[in-house]
């Protein structure tokens, strides 16, 4: 695909949002599949937070370098073992809960290079 100028149009009837750095539809916009391919250092990292979410903590779990439906099943395998919910954000594994010690010892038998983050 071709890229065009950004004409300032940020939301349309038609296609609904734009990028703004293309100017085509977000779901076919080539400027985010230029950044979504960026690998990390292969480090999985497992942090706590509690901030925007009324005192109760997610764990999350960054730096897989996986995408779209590897991630989900991999949340998906990570919510059982924990035996709680959670969610898929922007390629960040959000776990309800503090399960930081479960999840790394997850992580590292299903192959990945694991660690906490945080205190």
């Amino acid at each position: 695909m071709k890229k065009q100028k950004s004409k300032g149009l940020v939301y349309s009837t038609d296609t609904g949002r734009t990028c703004t750095g293309c100017g085509y539809p977000v779901k076919q916009c080539c400027c985010s599949k230029e950044k979504n391919s960026l690998q990390g250092d292969g480090i999985v990292r497992i942090s706590r937070q509690t901030k925007g979410r009324k005192g109760s903590g997610v764990c999350l779990i960054t730096g897989t370098g996986l995408d779209g439906a590897e991630l989900k099943d991999l949340a998906k395998e990570l919510k059982k073992k924990c035996g709680s919910g959670g969610t898929v954000k922007n390629g960040i594994i959000e776990i309800q809960g503090d399960h930081r010690d479960v999840l790394v010892e997850a992580l590292r038998n299903l192959g990945f290079k694991a660690k906490p983050v945080g205190g």
